[in-house]
């Protein structure tokens, strides 16, 4: 089997195939307890404990992520986040040209796509302010689930803080002033638009493919499409995309070796 990871910063996302590529499991963990009970601590690194995840004998490790430049693990070929991210697309969808946008828990980051080749990117790593850790304190402000809140996006009342802390601030002060929850988690939605928007229509392609776990939703999908008047496509797969980049990037490797052989 081959196993792909991705080194989240709040999560850890695993897939494992067959040598085919076809998908056997994939799991989501949240990143301590993936250390805790599926680590084991050796000298020249971290080992994954397949043997408790129930998984058999794994060929090949590819491993990508937050994590991959703080934890080594054992056996694993590492690749940037943006490559497997490219990649993961690129596989789920078929699709060679492109602009990818993926929403992480504390990231996101933009990739235009041209014959199947990463040709430029944006990233914001600096503020967890256009990111699903945003949209997970605004849901708790707002005491709705992150799936009720990714129901909204019409009517979204004015919200106009750039940063996640005083922008909780700021939501309180729409809900005191009396506005729904329908018209305050759209809002919530629209800022998250309005700060990926820069680095969208710089970036931008006829077709978006939408991945990383705030793609689960909806509201982003639709606004983005609404506003920006272009197709997004949400792969089968958006939360696991940059594992299933570490998998595409181990068979497009064996590939090579073969045709090499």
């Amino acid at each position: 089997m081959l196993c792909g990871i991705d080194l989240g910063s709040r999560s850890v996302k695993m897939v494992l195939t067959d040598t085919a590529g076809n998908i056997r499991l994939s799991r989501v963990f949240e990143t301590v307890r993936f250390y805790r009970e599926y680590g084991m601590r050796q000298q020249d690194g971290l080992m994954v404990d397949f043997a408790t995840l129930g998984v058999g004998k794994v060929e090949e490790v590819v491993a990508t992520g937050y994590g991959r430049n703080t934890i080594d693990i054992v056996g694993a070929t590492v690749i940037p986040e943006l490559k497997a991210h490219a990649l993961g697309a690129i596989w789920q969808t078929g699709l060679s040209d492109f602009t990818l946008l993926d929403l992480g828990g504390q990231d996101s980051k933009v990739i235009k796509v041209r014959k199947k080749k990463m040709v430029d990117f944006a990233t914001n790593d600096k503020c967890a302010a256009s990111t699903g850790r945003y949209l997970e304190n605004m849901a708790n402000v707002l005491d709705i689930t992150l799936e009720e809140l990714s129901r909204y996006s019409e009517n979204p009342v004015e919200l106009n803080s750039t940063c996640a802390i005083f922008g909780e601030s700021e939501l309180i002060g729409r809900i005191v002033e009396g506005y729904g929850i329908a018209e305050l988690a759209a809002g919530v939605n629209f800022t998250i638009y309005k700060r990926i928007k820069p680095m969208m229509t710089s970036l931008v392609s006829d077709t978006i493919v939408f991945t990383g776990g705030v793609a689960l939703g909806q509201a982003i999908r639709t606004l983005i499409e609404r506003e920006l008047q272009r197709e997004v496509v949400v792969p089968q797969y958006p939360q696991l995309n940059g594992a299933i980049g570490c998998i595409a990037y181990a068979l497009e490797k064996r590939d090579q070796h073969a045709a090499g052989n």
